[in-house]
């Protein structure tokens, strides 16, 4: 068993936020007007990450719209949704897609932790290669639609990050709720940023009437500063939520290799691609060493292609070995000895969640305790953002040089016209002391 797993050293965050992604991010507002139901899709390896804070003010004035029916649609919303009255129907559900890729001994504990830290989003997970999830799904949404029959029709918005399965879901909403075939409506592609435009309505039932529109994945403008944005990348990079070609393979791979040690220190799934016999590894260089040699992956003169080794691992992970990991047990029968064990050691579900269980939890180490574990890398994780939103770290320095520049050219102009009212009254009043009669007339 691995006694210590040192974090890679990653690159500096990068951005990737085409104007599509803005342009989307503005109409936000007034297309929730029209919003039943919004369906807020994550990936369940990044139940944290994948969280999308751009959109969050939006929902949350979606929630308490009150009085905001006199607002304007902007003309490019209204060919689409004008025609509905504004919504009196509020329902926020996040989906995590994806669900076979994590452990299933974390899925409950994790549903419950999020029910006590977000009490006002309901959870479902699934996965869309999952008949029976689908099914659960639709039947969700026409339960709300069948609590609410006093609107004619419920209209829900599917929202997310890039690449975490929007147009895929509802293509299989629509083939579940319509009856007999229907033709895939939404273009889907396993690369980010496909969909660039808010879709037209597809039907999701007929009794009672479900609609649903598809929306761009809208991506963080900026990743963040230091160790902080620099994870982030590299995470959504791993499952292809951000443009390809941003990150090099070799730190993705290195980022990898420590992810896969946490969720299992004792028989890490990348073991079974490795030559028999092989212990599991921290060094990436090594680990990279000893795929290539097992793959045969040589340059000339008999040199490892690492690139290419490293390549072939992340590849591995996307398609195969990101089922592998999800089957690690929650408490491996090693466990039970705790004289083999460090007095403390490092455990996670997906890439977002990670806690320490000490040698007094070995004991007790069931899902009520990775529940507590849970809600504390949760409050974690929201200390962690309002503290970088004080300190400015979801602005890029660009963004932050705009912003001051904006303030001055703001302040300058106040100082001007304060300064030319000034200027002006005092000429007034000269005018009026000179020549009284004339001042009469003046506006």
């Amino acid at each position: 068993m691995l006694q210590h797993i040192p974090f890679p050293a990653l690159p500096k965050a990068t951005s990737w936020y085409p104007g599509h992604m803005n342009q989307f991010t503005r109409m936000l507002p007034a297309i929730l007007r029209r919003t039943d139901v919004v369906l807020e899709l994550r990936d369940s390896r990044l139940p944290l990450t994948s969280i999308n804070r751009d959109l969050e003010d939006a929902l949350q004035g979606w929630k308490t719209r009150g009085s905001s029916t006199n607002m304007q649609t902007p003309h490019s919303v209204k060919s689409k949704m004008d025609h509905r009255p504004v919504s009196t129907v509020c329902e926020r559900i996040v989906v995590f897609n994806k669900r076979d890729l994590v452990p299933e001994w974390g899925i409950e504990p994790f549903r419950r932790a999020m029910a006590s830290r977000y009490p006002d989003q309901k959870v479902f997970f699934a996965s869309w290669n999952k008949a029976h999830d689908i099914q659960a799904l639709s039947d969700l949404l026409v339960d709300v639609a069948k609590r609410n029959a006093h609107a004619p029709e419920l209209n829900v918005l599917v929202v997310g990050m890039p690449n975490v399965g929007k147009s895929t879901l509802l293509n299989a909403l629509r083939s579940t709720g319509i009856a007999g075939p229907t033709a895939k409506a939404l273009r889907t592609s396993a690369q980010p940023g496909l969909t660039r435009t808010l879709s037209t309505r597809l039907k999701l039932s007929v009794d009672p009437l479900v609609y649903a529109y598809d929306s761009p994945g809208v991506m963080l403008p900026f990743l963040g500063k230091g160790d902080k944005g620099a994870e982030r990348g590299v995470k959504l990079a791993l499952i292809a939520g951000i443009k390809e070609g941003l990150y090099d393979t070799e730190s993705l791979a290195a980022y990898l290799l420590y992810r896969l040690n946490i969720l299992n220190p004792i028989a890490p799934a990348y073991l079974r691609i490795l030559p028999p016999g092989s212990r599991p590894i921290v060094d990436i260089y090594e680990f990279l060493e000893a795929l290539g040699t097992r793959m045969g992956m040589l340059k000339k003169g008999g040199i490892i292609d690492e690139q290419r080794a490293a390549a072939w691992f992340i590849k591995w992970w996307r398609e195969q070995g990101g089922l592998a990991a999800a089957k690690t047990p929650l408490s491996p029968s090693i466990l039970r000895d705790t004289s083999s064990l460090p007095v403390a050691h490092r455990r996670g579900w997906g890439f977002d969640l990670e806690w320490t269980v000490n040698e007094e939890e070995f004991s007790r180490y069931d899902d009520l305790l990775v529940q507590r574990k849970m809600e504390e890398c949760i409050d974690a994780f929201e200390t962690a953002e309002l503290e970088e939103e004080k300190e400015g770290g979801g602005l890029s320095s660009t963004r932050v040089k705009k912003i001051e520049r904006d303030r001055l050219l703001a302040s300058r102009a106040a100082k001007a016209k304060a300064s030319s009212g000034t200027c002006i009254s005092m000429t007034m009043q000269l005018e009026r002391r000179l020549s009284p009669h004339s001042f009469i007339c003046r506006r």
